[in-house]
């Protein structure tokens, strides 16, 4: 029969998967005709088709009609797929609505440790999802689907079995701690801060190192400097002092010396010399004219 469980299928919590859901609601989606006319032999390959199609979650609307959501996860539970494509429909992103219902058959179906690690790193995801329910359409939240799964035992007018607490799991079964996106945030700010301050230190030494090795460049430039400014003062002073005393010590420096450089043209010295030859001719670059060198007619 249509409604009968898939031959070989392993028993849930005890019992067949199918009776996971309540008596009623069961009965009321064997007499849908979404049931009857979409869900008529499906595949864990042509569920994702119908999933796809989905536009909201929820359990029973109106006069206790139930959702397309419910129909599927009861053929879910009928067919029974295995874990790799459970998970492979948990990581699906692109499609919300089969990764909801993936998540609510993990949920109904798998250890209590294994639905803590594949439920939690959906926390981070924040998109919308319209619920519908008696008293019509609501908006929730991936992340608080996922949240109501993990913590409440009613979601979608269907009782969950029950779930051992987290902390139980971490000191008997050695569940890890939860992942906070928030710590890791703020690990992540911390880091930053770190590797900012470490920038401003380098920063700082370097500049401390430049601002040193100028300073010894200009103390070495002016060790350098200073014996020849010295020198070059003494040389000037006594320069100067030369120039003070320039004409005694000229006049005191002896005539034989500087005799053969320089000519005599004062009138006193010109008189000692030999008498020059008649008929040459004197003209006088002074201003009184000696008679010896007068022109003789």
């Amino acid at each position: 029969m249509a409604n009968t469980t898939v031959k070989g299928a392993l028993a849930i919590h005890g019992a067949n998967p199918q009776f996971l859901i309540e008596k009623v609601i069961r009965s009321r989606i064997y007499e849908s005709q979404y049931w009857k006319e979409q869900c008529f032999a499906l595949t864990a390959e042509s569920l994702i088709d119908k999933a796809i199609e989905l536009r909201y979650i929820g359990g029973v609307f109106g006069n206790q009609r139930p959702t397309e959501f419910m129909c599927l996860l009861l053929k879910l539970l009928q067919i029974q797929p295995e874990k790799e494509i459970l998970v492979e429909y948990l990581l699906v992103d692109e499609f919300k609505y089969l990764r909801a219902l993936a998540a609510m058959y993990i949920r109904m179906t798998f250890r209590a440790v294994e639905v803590y690690e594949l439920l939690e790193p959906l926390m981070k995801d924040f998109r919308k999802l319209r619920m519908r329910s008696m008293a019509g359409y609501t908006l929730t939240y991936m992340d608080e689907f996922v949240d109501s799964l993990l913590t409440e035992e009613r979601v979608c007018d269907t009782i969950l079995p029950r779930l051992t607490k987290r902390e139980v799991l971490e000191e008997t079964e050695g569940l890890g701690p939860r992942p906070s996106a928030l710590l890791e945030a703020m690990e992540g700010s911390d880091g930053s801060d770190n590797e900012r301050g470490r920038g401003k230190k380098r920063r700082r030494s370097a500049g401390s190192e430049s601002r040193s090795r100028s300073s010894r460049s200009d103390h070495s430039g002016a060790s350098s400097r200073s014996p020849t400014g010295r020198n070059g003062r003494q040389s000037r002073s006594s320069d100067r002092s030369g120039r003070l005393s320039g004409s005694p010590s000229r006049s005191k420096s002896p005539v034989s010396q500087q005799g053969s450089r320089f000519v005599s043209r004062s009138p006193s010295r010109s008189k000692s010399r030999s008498p020059s030859p008649a008929g040459s001719r004197y003209r006088s670059r002074s201003r009184d004219v000696s008679p010896d060198r007068m022109e003789v007619e």
